[in-house]
């Protein structure tokens, strides 16, 4: 990749290629400083910040504004990365004009290159009328967490024959519609490779199995920072938290024990200090 900001070229270059394309979440400056640096192409400003970040249950609490002001971090934070910011629940499927009006505010306000929108067949419209004003549209099929308490809970979909088929027509009909990409979150393997063999846009999984053209992870479950819970999908390649308390335990006992601050965290005055009497009264 060129110094210069990844652009939808580059990403069709690199699924042309065959070179998978490594996504992760980034919810702020610091992890999106961090990210780029590491060289990841592409940024997704999920509304997992919801969990993540604001410690909701669920996603659908996340605001546009929220999306907005965590968007426009994250790409402050970025020179390489191509950023997509998710759109939060009923941003946009109360109407065509909410979308429009709120996929701009996360590219205006927010700075992003993309938007993700979740749902299948009933989001086609949506997609279309987006990628037809200029906004480049990343789709999102399978677990759709903002349709949680409408599925039930967070497991595998496409287990069956007839929603396998669904959501293979439903991912053609986004391609068609204009998505440059597909998310593909907790289907089976092997669906989600039949998925990616019809498609000629990217598919990026997330607990799909290896054949999708790239994955995505969330910050937290892949550095060890979900303490509580990390999904079986995750694959932890640090243990951030666990470093972290550490580190606030060391320096709370020196704090405790007078060890903290030295002589390295200290300023002095070369003269003696003579500030003469106070005229100020001690309060009773």
């Amino acid at each position: 990749l060129s110094a210069q900001r990844t652009t939808l070229r580059d990403v069709r270059r690199m699924l042309e290629s065959g070179e998978p394309i490594p996504m992760v979440t980034a919810y702020d400056y610091t992890s999106a400083l961090l990210a780029d640096r590491a060289g990841i192409p592409m940024l997704l400003v999920g509304d997992s910040m919801a969990q993540t970040m604001l410690g909701f249950e669920d996603t659908l609490p996340v605001t546009v504004d929220d999306m907005v002001r965590h968007t426009a971090a994250v790409v402050r934070g970025t020179e390489r990365a191509f950023v997509v910011a998710d759109m939060p629940f009923m941003s946009y499927q109360a109407s065509i004009s909410d979308a429009l009006r709120n996929a701009g505010r996360l590219l205006k306000e927010g700075g992003a290159q993309a938007v993700k929108l979740e749902g299948g067949t009933a989001a086609v419209g949506t997609v279309r009328a987006l990628a037809e004003a200029g906004v480049a549209v990343m789709g999102h099929l399978g677990l759709t967490p903002q349709s949680v308490h409408q599925l039930g809970g967070y497991g595998v979909q496409g287990k069956t024959s007839s929603a396998a088929r669904a959501l293979v027509d439903a991912a053609l009909e986004l391609e068609g519609a204009g998505a440059f990409a597909l998310v593909l979150e907790l289907i089976p393997a092997e669906l989600a490779q039949e998925v990616s063999n019809r498609l000629t846009i990217p598919t990026i999984g997330i607990g799909a199995g290896g054949a999708c053209d790239g994955q995505v992870q969330v910050w937290h479950d892949l550095l060890g920072l979900s303490v509580d819970f990390t999904p079986r999908h995750a694959a932890k390649y640090a243990e951030v938290g666990e470093t972290v308390m550490d580190a606030l335990r060391s320096w709370a006992d020196d704090v405790r024990h007078g060890r903290f601050p030295t002589e390295g965290q200290t300023t002095h005055i070369k003269e003696s200090l003579d500030l003469g009497p106070t005229t100020l009264t001690p309060p009773e």
